[in-house]
């Protein structure tokens, strides 16, 4: 039919969801009465993003939350052309004039799954699951006061990033027929981008999408990179997580330059629960756990002290259902190795033996990452691969070793922080080499926001707990921290391209944490682009970035023609010779497989004062040589355009030093006294 663009293959596990503190972290939340504030606030300046209209394709909304009171607001925009989906438990009533439109798209899990099971999810845009009432909050979620995880931990006032925008939800995620909720739902294609159609012809300014492959797809194979395609058409922006698949290189998701690639990075918040063991040693732990135990010492064992005997040797540490003996474990805290089975699973197992309280720790493996979780017994998880050793020592080191499990507190303004989350997937771009990806990072570590009635705080089925608001992470939480701000800066700068808020975006991210130094990776190593982009965002400064790298619909087409693909707009013919990829007008560099001399082009567009003199800065990558042509742009208006070159040279002696596809970071920097607009320089060597 003449009005099919592409047809792709839909099948399943290929998409899958990328699972209060954090804008005041970033210097956006509103900590004093509005008229303590000053007017250039962004907050103010945006109108709280009043009337901006952002899409969320996600598994659903829980609408009574007081996250979605529409107290205050006024009416619908005209222009909103989208409808409230009637369905299992959700009617017309559960959208107003902060949710103002809701549907679902199902067809495609149906026909590869047969009709929806409704016991374990709702016909309707109703989450059942939390993670779409979670990442909706956070863009949009109005202000709460006392506001808290189960058991009170980050209690607070929640928000969004920006409280008055118009949200308009997609369900397009579903539950898995025979699976626990836990290991995630799934997204088919096709109802992906049956929902991006509709987004695009309701309305929205803005698109929001928490979902992503288990590894990188070419874009013409990539649904999501499809349809932010045709939003680009519309000047819509397209926010996406990068994926959970880090810290191993070339594991991003959502690579398409049109679309903003958001990676996850920790906020200053901790919630402590450290171990006292019997010799008077403390070893740090996290929890958000609302069970105690009282003030005591109590006998402490490691899982393979009390396994039942017929347990494998390789799994007598990992307290796997039905794995310990109650006979052994009871009235002991035990201690428990991470790997197979789930956290909170191993909680339940120590649960039925009888156990009193549970350690968990890390292998080698997994280094440091750590959650704190919501444990159903008095429970902690040791920070680190080290201190789980310490612990290990201990345990052996005396024939009657003892702990406590101090209780849970939440801690702010800890140090350092931003650091880059482990789980967050790194680069380089494996589709686009000429592309740096990710773009940015934002808080997707321990986030509070709101959450489903109908689901439960670890989602599983046996816990029967009902949280109002709850703690997650992943990159899904870091994505609508973006959306939020591309929202604000839409409400400032209407006439804005999506080019134009990704760049301002990334030219004014920052480089260091709150000790004044680079931000850190997972185990406290500086960090590089190809985990945190181009920095932390920057909200208040994306507003102002002096100068914008721009793009249009066309420039898109050239880059795509200059890749290979040709058929991506039948109404556009592929020049002869389309410009290098390297080329387009992106707010980064990546040069890879350098040989010799690379130059490439950029072009900048003044957004600050109509009469300013930018100079060039660089720090180039370790043994290589860059040079900025002109290094000094002159200005006589706002929205004037300036070019310059980017040569880049390899020093003689780095030849045969650095291996194939390793990597030397480095900046480039335009500044006028004010704006300090910086872009980062990835480069290899042939």
């Amino acid at each position: 039919m003449d009005e099919v663009v592409s047809v792709l293959r839909s099948h399943p596990k290929k998409y899958s969801l990328h699972t209060t503190r954090s804008w005041e972290f970033v210097g956006l939340e509103e900590r004093t009465k509005p008229y303590f504030m000053k007017k250039e606030d962004l907050l103010l300046k945006s109108k709280y993003g009043n009337d901006v209209i952002v899409g969320m394709l996600d598994n659903g909304v829980w609408p009574e939350s007081k996250s979605f009171s529409d107290e205050g607001m006024g009416l619908v925009p005209p222009r909103w052309n989208g409808i409230c989906q009637s369905g299992d438990a959700f009617n017309s009533s559960n959208c107003n004039k902060k949710i103002i439109g809701a549907r679902y798209y199902i067809k495609g899990y149906e026909a590869y799954y047969g009709p929806l099971n409704r016991t374990i999810d709702y016909l309707s845009p109703r989450d059942k699951d939390g993670h779409g009432t979670h990442t909706a909050s956070t863009v949009g979620g109005r202000r709460v006061p006392n506001a808290s995880a189960i058991g009170g931990f980050a209690r607070g006032t929640a928000s969004g990033g920006a409280p008055l925008v118009r949200l308009a939800i997609y369900k397009v995620c579903w539950a898995v027929p025979g699976v626990e909720k836990d290991v995630g739902n799934i997204c088919f294609e096709e109802d992906m981008l049956a929902a991006m159609d509709d987004a695009i012809a309701d309305g929205v300014d803005v698109i929001s999408i928490s979902i992503g492959t288990s590894k990188p797809m070419p874009y013409t194979d990539d649904g999501i990179a499809v349809g932010a395609f045709h939003a680009l058409k519309k000047n819509i922006v397209v926010s996406c997580s990068a994926g959970n698949s880090g810290p191993a290189p070339s594991t991003l998701s959502n690579l398409a330059p049109w679309i903003i690639t958001v990676g996850a990075s920790t906020i200053d918040r901790a919630f402590v629960a450290p171990v006292e063991l019997g010799n008077g040693k403390k070893i740090p732990g996290v929890a958000v756990t609302p069970h105690y135990l009282e003030k005591k010492m109590y006998p402490l064992v490691h899982a393979a002290q009390i396994v039942n005997p017929n347990v494998p040797k390789n799994e007598t540490m990992l307290c796997l259902p039905g794995s310990l003996s109650p006979k052994k474990a009871k009235g002991k805290i035990v201690f428990c190795l991470r790997g197979a089975g789930s956290r909170i699973g191993k909680d339940l197992e120590v649960k039925r033996a009888g156990g009193i309280g549970i350690i968990t720790g890390n292998n080698k493996e997994i280094g440091d990452e750590l959650y704190p979780d919501p444990h159903f017994i008095p429970g902690t998880g040791v920070t680190n691969y080290e201190n789980t050793v310490k612990l290990f020592k201990y345990i052996r080191s005396t024939k009657k070793p003892m702990a406590y499990i101090v209780p849970s507190t939440t801690v702010i303004h800890t140090k350092p922080a931003p650091s880059m989350a482990i789980f967050s997937s790194r680069g380089p771009n494996t589709i686009s080499p000429d592309i740096l990806k990710p773009d940015i990072t934002a808080p997707g570590v321990n986030i509070l926001a709101a959450w489903s009635e109908g689901s439960s705080p670890t989602k599983l089925d046996i816990d029967h707990r009902v949280a109002k608001y709850n703690l997650l992470s992943g990159t899904s939480m870091a994505c609508p921290h973006i959306a939020a701000t591309c929202a604000l800066l839409k409400a400032i700068h209407p006439k804005w391209s999506s080019a134009a808020i990704r760049s301002a975006l990334i030219t004014s991210a920052g480089l260091n944490n709150n000790e004044g130094n680079l931000i850190t990776d997972e185990i406290g190593n500086p960090a590089n682009s190809f985990q945190f982009g181009s920095g932390h965002f920057r909200p208040t400064k994306a507003a102002d970035p002096g100068l914008v790298y721009d793009a249009s619909y066309k420039d898109y087409l050239l880059f795509l023609c200059g890749s290979g693909i040709k058929n991506a707009d039948s109404s556009f013919s592929c020049p002869e010779n389309p410009p290098r990829p390297v080329n387009l007008n992106y707010p980064s560099v990546a040069i890879p497989k350098l040989k010799g001399t690379v130059t490439v082009q950029r072009t900048v567009t003044n957004v600050g004062s109509s009469r300013s003199v930018y100079f060039a800065s660089v720090k180039p990558p370790a043994g290589f040589k860059v040079e900025i042509w002109p290094p000094i742009l002159f200005f006589h208006s706002v929205g004037q355009k300036k070019k310059f070159s980017i040569t880049v040279k390899a020093h003689s002696e780095m030849e045969g030093k650095m291996e194939m596809d390793e990597y030397a970071f480095g900046w480039y920097t335009w500044f006028d006294g004010i704006h300090n607009v910086r872009s980062p320089i990835a480069v290899s060597v042939a």
